[in-house]
This record gives C-alpha cells, sequence and structure tokens, in this order.
C-alpha cells in the first residue's frame, strides 16, 4: 500500500488529502436486502441541487481525479454515460478529456438534472453533444452494449444492490468499454460517527444508525470482479476537511446530498442529542484554532468489459519452468 499527503483547500476551509493504492481484496457478501429509502434520497438530492454552492473543493478534486484516470487511456470513447453523483462538476471539468462526442447525463432527481442542463450554458463550447435522463442508477434503461464508456462520481454508494447496478453498467458498455466509479468508502465521517455514538449512549442509554453503511476498501475489487469487469483497479483517496463547528458540516453534507437515507433511520433527533453530538465533537476532535475535522475516504473503482485484446492469466500447470530449476539458476535468494 502506497500514501501520499497535500493541502487542498474548501470554501476557505483547510482539505488534506491522502492517497494510498491497495491490490490485496477479500471476499464480499451481497444482498438484496433493501438498505436505502431511494425515495427519501431522491427528494435529498433535489433539495441539495437548490443548496450546494457553483464549486465544492472536495466534490471538484473528486471529479478531477477520476477524470485524470482518462488521461491514461490511448483509445477515445466516442459515447459516454454519467450516471448520478456529481454530474455538473463531471460536465465542467471534463475539458475535451476521454475524446467524448456524446455524453448522457442521468440522474433519478429532476432538480438535478435541471441544475445541470442550466449550467450547460456556463461551459466552453467543447463539441460535445449532451443529453439528459431522470432514471434510477439501480434500473438502468440503455441498451446493451451501447456505451464506451460509464462513469459515475459520487453516487453508487447509495445503491441498494451496488454489484447489481454495476453489473448493468457492464452489460450496457461495448466490449473494451471502460467503467469509471468514485463512492465513499467505509472510513468516511468516522470522526462525526464516534461522536454520534458517544452522545447517543450518554444522553438516550443506547444507539441507532445516523450514518450510512458505505462499502470497504477491501470489498471494492471483489464488486469489480463479481460484477464481470477485466482488469480491474481499485485505489483510495483521504481528504480530511476542517470546519467552523458540527452545523457547517452538516449544511455541507446536506448540500452534497449525502445526509442519511436508511430505511430503518430513527426520523426524530432529539435536540439534546444534537447538542451533545456537537460537544462531543469539539472535545474530542477540535484543533488549537477550533476548527474540527472531517474525513471523507473516496474508493476510485477501474474495471473494462471484456476483450480479446486484453491480458488474461495463462492456465493453471501451463508453466514450462519450475521454481526449483529457477532457485538453481539463481541461488537461494538469501541476504548476503
Amino acid at each position: 500500500m502506497r500514501g501520499r499527503c497535500r493541502a487542498l483547500s474548501h470554501n476557505g476551509l483547510r482539505l488534506w488529502r491522502r492517497s494510498f493504492c491497495t491490490d490485496n481484496m477479500d471476499g464480499l457478501q451481497s444482498s438484496k436486502v433493501k438498505i436505502f429509502d431511494r425515495h427519501l434520497k431522491r427528494k435529498q438530492r433535489d433539495r441539495a441541487a437548490w443548496l450546494m454552492g457553483p464549486n465544492d473543493s472536495l466534490v471538484d478534486n473528486v471529479a478531477e481525479n477520476l477524470l485524470d484516470r482518462l488521461e491514461d487511456c490511448k483509445k477515445t470513447f466516442p459515447m459516454a454515460l454519467c450516471l448520478g453523483g456529481s454530474l455538473e462538476a463531471i460536465r465542467r471539468l471534463l475539458r475535451g478529456r476521454g475524446a467524448i462526442e456524446k455524453l448522457v447525463m442521468m440522474d433519478m432527481s429532476h432538480d438535478m438534472v435541471k441544475r445541470c442542463k442550466d449550467a450547460e450554458k456556463f461551459i466552453p463550447n467543447d463539441n460535445i453533444e449532451t443529453s439528459y435522463m431522470i432514471a434510477d442508477e439501480e434500473f438502468l434503461p440503455i441498451k446493451e452494449s451501447s456505451l464506451d464508456l460509464v462513469i459515475s462520481c459520487l453516487g453508487l454508494h447509495w445503491t441498494n444492490d451496488l454489484p447489481g447496478a454495476m453489473i448493468q453498467s457492464r452489460l450496457a458498455l461495448k466490449p473494451d468499454g471502460l467503467f469509471l466509479a468514485a463512492i465513499l468508502g467505509g472510513e468516511t465521517l468516522k470522526e462525526l460517527r464516534i461522536a454520534c455514538t458517544v452522545a447517543q449512549m450518554e444522553r438516550e442509554g443506547g444507539i441507532s444508525p445516523r450514518i450510512s453503511p458505505l462499502a470497504q476498501v477491501r470489498d471494492a475489487g471483489n464488486l469489480l470482479t463479481r460484477a464481470g469487469f477485466s482488469l480491474p483497479g481499485v485505489d483510495v483517496d483521504e481528504f480530511t476537511v476542517r470546519y467552523k463547528n458540527a452545523m457547517e458540516l452538516i449544511e455541507h453534507l446536506r448540500a452534497m446530498g449525502e445526509t442519511n437515507a436508511l430505511l430503518q433511520r430513527n426520523k426524530i433527533l432529539k435536540r439534546e442529542t444534537a447538542l451533545a453530538t456537537a460537544a462531543v465533537y469539539e472535545s474530542m476532535f477540535a484543533a488549537e484554532d477550533g476548527t474540527i475535522p472531517a474525513t471523507f475516504q473516496v474508493i476510485y473503482m477501474t474495471g473494462w468489459r471484456e476483450h480479446s485484446s486484453h491480458q488474461k492469466a495463462k492456465r493453471r500447470g501451463s508453466a514450462t519452468v519450475s521454481f526449483q530449476d529457477l532457485q538453481k539458476q539463481f541461488g537461494s535468494g538469501e541476504a548476503q
């Protein structure tokens, strides 16, 4: 695992990024049990379309990192689909990457699609024919083998059947088509989770889910493999954003459309519990300048629809040289 750290900014606040890369993934057991209230999530995204500012440093950095992967590809992607999440940031920051000719922007929120469409007039002419669609990522209304690229930035982690959504994306791709996605990982908002747990235990004598469950890094590679993608790749970024107080963090989450959408959520938050959460957050995590940190872990996934040009592992037993012969030729390999 490799890592790096650098400073960014978010609306005048300090934002740090730490990056990792891993290729060691364990198994994942998926379930078709309904976890998220998709109707509520649509409403939250409708609200976010009106709350979000013109630029969000966190979202823009995630979108840039995702789009950077297109620059690593020699091939072009004439027909592309952008799924939910940070649609406007992807469209604004695309800047000709991937040589896209036709782009479909899709979201289940009417207001989010409208916002993205309205922002189109502020984007310099890049000769991309853009169309818009209101649809749910869980039921992809796209013809099979019709796309060269499917890209999703901070949206798929709210689907109830993530493997199923990824399988639909693969089927929509042409052979040698590319799937790119960024989702929030399990370390996201770990400080808020701790503060909520402590405050609820103190004030209510128990805990209820206030923050949605998210995929772990070890799950991502297996998700790509189970969805049938070839040449899967996974890497991780960690962003730490500093806020003036807990209320500013909550307002930012609302503007991102990232607030709680669990079906089994407690719909009532007592005022004293909310105040206690903010107090615990500050007492446990505040810096000397009074700001509080919030961690956002972003998992990037890359996969291709299978094609004859892709490298494949040799079948078991096809080796022509044994390890014993190599050891005899090059020595034991022990440090001298």
